[in-house]
């Protein structure tokens, strides 16, 4: 009974908070984008988009409004592209690129090497096959897009504490061809046939204030600098920044992250920001104001750091957010469904949205 009353107490709470959230943001006028807002201050704001964008005309006219760079979904996975052998499939990258031109919104390119998702009919060759197919697929993917992109996820996720490997990185069939300097090799594969495009390191967990999230930053920092070091070109660093309440977060030491980072010469982009919700009240006054919080918190913290150029979201509204897609299929009858996107499954802005506007207007400001 207790925790019950302390529940609803703080969802009142949170609900009184989501109901001054629209008056706070009057600087934010209804008529702008959140990628104008962001531009203002030199951040370039955009999101991720999946194929259906080409069937949801709605959807379609947020992207058109509110973006400054799109980030492919999985049309750019290896999994997309190659999931048979034979002829590679690029109809559906294709496809967001054709968008992106048509509206002059530059496009990124997410992502060529990743220890998981990889076909099953690739993760069954020899090892000595796999090479071969490593270094000719990046090629031939490259040399499609040279000039096209403007940006390149060309490794993501390289680590993965979980896997209990030296160095804290993620196993898989790359780890297993070429060790840990397939990271290396492939950003050299890549620039031997594109020098226009600039290319990134993404990776996940690295706003975690716990044992994972600090293996993550000690690994990056450690793999940034041997990239450096031997010559690889590096433009940027990409940081996930898929919050999740459930772990501990540190700003000051988040803090010290970024300029330990942006202190190795790269720039520093947040490439799929959303915030789980699974540990907020059920209310979704309450969650929404909750979510808005936490992310106006870690933007605010995160975009005094100049380094720090690009927010893009994780998709743009909640309907087609994967977490909504895994809740769907855990259960297809789910009354509540996740809410980590700054539009609702209608189209319209949420709390977060407004959050995220205001964290825009006030990027670069110092704490004081």
């Amino acid at each position: 009974m207790h925790q019950c009353s302390r529940r609803s107490a703080l969802a009142l709470i949170a609900a009184a908070g989501a109901a001054s959230f629209e008056k706070r943001a009057f600087a934010a006028s209804s008529t702008q984008s959140l990628g104008a807002i962001a531009a203002k201050s030199g951040i370039t704001f955009g999101a991720a988009a999946g194929p259906v964008i080409d069937k949801d005309r709605a959807y379609r006219e947020l992207y058109e409004t509110h973006t400054r760079i799109i980030t492919t979904d999985v049309a750019m996975k290896m999994g997309t592209i190659a999931p048979q052998p034979g002829p590679k499939r690029f109809d559906s990258a294709d496809r967001v690129l054709q968008f992106c031109a048509s509206n002059r919104i530059p496009m990124r390119g997410h992502c060529l090497i990743w220890n998981e998702w990889v076909p099953q009919w690739v993760r069954t060759m020899s090892v000595a096959e796999r090479r071969v197919f490593f270094d000719a697929y990046i090629e031939e993917v490259a040399a499609r897009y040279v000039g096209k992109l403007h940006s390149w996820d060309v490794v993501n996720e390289p680590f993965w504490p979980g896997h209990k490997a030296p160095g804290g990185y993620r196993l898989g069939p790359w780890h297993d061809a070429f060790g840990t300097g397939y990271v290396r090799r492939a950003f050299e594969r890549v620039a031997l046939v594109d020098r226009k495009t600039r290319l990134v390191l993404n990776e996940a967990q690295s706003e975690r204030d716990d044992e994972v999230g600090l293996t993550v930053r000690r690994g990056l920092l450690r793999l940034v600098d041997e990239l450096k070091d031997a010559g690889v070109p590096l433009h940027a660093v990409g940081l996930q920044g898929h919050l999740q309440p459930r772990y501990p977060h540190d700003p000051g030491r988040f803090s010290e992250f970024l300029h330990a980072l942006a202190g190795r010469g790269v720039e520093i982009y947040l490439t799929e920001f959303d915030v789980r919700d699974d540990t907020f009240p059920d209310d979704i006054a309450a969650r929404d104001a909750m979510i808005a919080e936490t992310a106006e918190k870690f933007l605010r913290n995160a975009l005094r750091v100049p380094a720090v150029k690009m927010v893009i979201a994780w998709e743009l509204a909640d309907n087609y957010s994967f977490y909504t897609d895994a809740a769907r299929r855990k259960d297809p009858q789910a009354q509540r469904l996740p809410r980590p996107l700054p539009f609702d499954s209608a189209m319209q802005r949420k709390p977060l949205w407004f959050a995220m506007a205001r964290a825009f207007e006030n990027a670069r400001r110092s704490p004081g």
